[in-house]
């Protein structure tokens, strides 16, 4: 374990293999059966009242969290074949006849400049999270990708086709913008984290005689605490950033469809990359026409003479000149005439159609002229009632 200044040596000190029993050329595997059939034996959900289990399954999973990791086994026996080729010296001191420094083999320090990385000073520090002579080092905090951001939009029917640029108002978390996503006050030094000891994670035991790492509860994995927080964010760190952006609709949206558009949500933080921002798309209907997939919709008002005896009629289009309808005599009510090449432009640039559909309007008040013409239509075919069949229909 640490001390309060950080210092890991003892670590070097216990043999790992030995704590899982196993040797030192144990596969992968060997090791984690090995792992799994002591923590089982020495869980304490197993064993409640059994003080000297606990303290078994702590150094069992200590020891696995070490060489059952490739990387971390790796320079874990480099230190180890290090030590016992002439062990460590005490931190400040050298040892005869080697004639070199604790803090020159494992510190930071490196000629007068005072500064130098990589040799064993950076294992270490990598394998343990931590430095030696009272210096602790953290790891560098992995680069986190920004938060996705959603927001909603609202364009008219004919931008939808066509596609339009709008400016959206954004508001998303953000680093503190006064202690810049530390939690610590302006102007105070942290300390390592002592919960996880600059780790920034902490061992759980989740049963069955596995365990997890999961993020420190302290320094939420930032490795460093603050003695005095931030007043701003009370610690946290996160802020709320509000920014303005152009974002691009693209032709052939639809009403309610989300659209992404990557790298336009969140800062990442440590150089991770930003988040996205999904865009939720509401179009206001037009008062004449309609959406059917990549079509165009639009009812047409006729007569009844229209429909019987055939006619020319001009129907608009969206965006374009007026096109002329041929309706042959004798047309339903109710029929639908495709106008090519007049609807919705598809993503690969090719455009649908417009779909007119004839309704008849029956006027709510008629002339003396046009009721006597109603009449003797009337008349006129009367002998041939169009509901003849319904009955029978209807009994069968």
């Amino acid at each position: 374990m640490a001390d309060q200044d950080g210092i890991r040596a003892d670590w070097v000190n216990k043999d790992f293999y030995a704590e899982l029993g196993v040797k030192k050329d144990a596969t992968a595997d060997e090791i984690k059966k090995a792992y799994r059939k002591l923590a089982r034996a020495n869980h304490p959900d197993s064993n409640p009242d059994d003080t000297a289990k606990h303290e078994k399954f702590k150094r069992v999973a200590e020891a696995y969290d070490v060489v059952g990791d490739s990387e971390k086994r790796k320079k874990y026996d480099e230190v180890r074949d290090l030590y016992a080729g002439g062990g460590f010296p005490r931190a400040g001191s050298t040892t005869g006849g080697r004639g070199y420094n604790f803090e020159d083999l494992f510190g930071n320090a490196g000629g007068a400049g005072g500064s130098a990385g990589g040799g064993f000073g950076d294992m270490f520090g990598d394998l343990f999270g931590g430095g030696f002579g009272g210096r602790r080092t953290t790891s560098r905090p992995r680069p986190t990708k920004g938060a996705d951001v959603e927001s909603s939009a609202t364009i008219g029917f004919t931008e939808s086709l066509e596609g339009v640029t709008i400016s959206l108002r954004l508001t998303s978390d953000a680093a503190c913008p006064d202690c810049n996503g530390t939690g610590g006050k302006p102007g105070t030094k942290p300390r390592v984290c002592p919960e996880c000891e600059g780790a920034g994670y902490v061992v759980q035991s989740v049963g069955g005689g596995f365990s997890m790492n999961e993020t420190c509860p302290r320094c939420g994995g930032r490795q460093l605490i603050y003695d005095e927080p931030c007043p701003t964010c009370h610690g946290t760190g996160r802020g709320t950033s509000a920014r303005t952006i152009s974002a691009r609709i693209p032709a052939g949206v639809k009403d309610g469809q989300r659209i992404r558009l990557k790298g336009k949500g969140a800062a990442g933080e440590h150089g991770g990359p930003n988040g996205d921002l999904y865009v939720t798309v509401r179009v206001t209907p037009h008062r004449v026409f309609g959406r059917k997939d990549d079509n165009l919709t639009i009812d047409v008002p006729v007569a009844f003479d229209e429909l019987a005896l055939g006619a020319e009629v001009k129907i608009p289009t969206l965006t374009g000149a007026p096109v002329t309808l041929r309706i042959p005599a004798g047309t339903p009510n109710g029929r639908t005439f495709r106008v090519r090449g007049k609807g919705a432009r598809r993503s690969d640039g090719t455009v649908g159609d417009l779909l007119a559909t004839v309704e008849v309007q029956v006027p709510a008040h008629l002339d003396d002229a046009a009721r006597q013409a109603v009449e003797a239509y009337r008349d006129a075919t009367a002998h041939k009632p169009l509901r003849s069949n319904l009955f029978e229909q209807a009994e069968v």
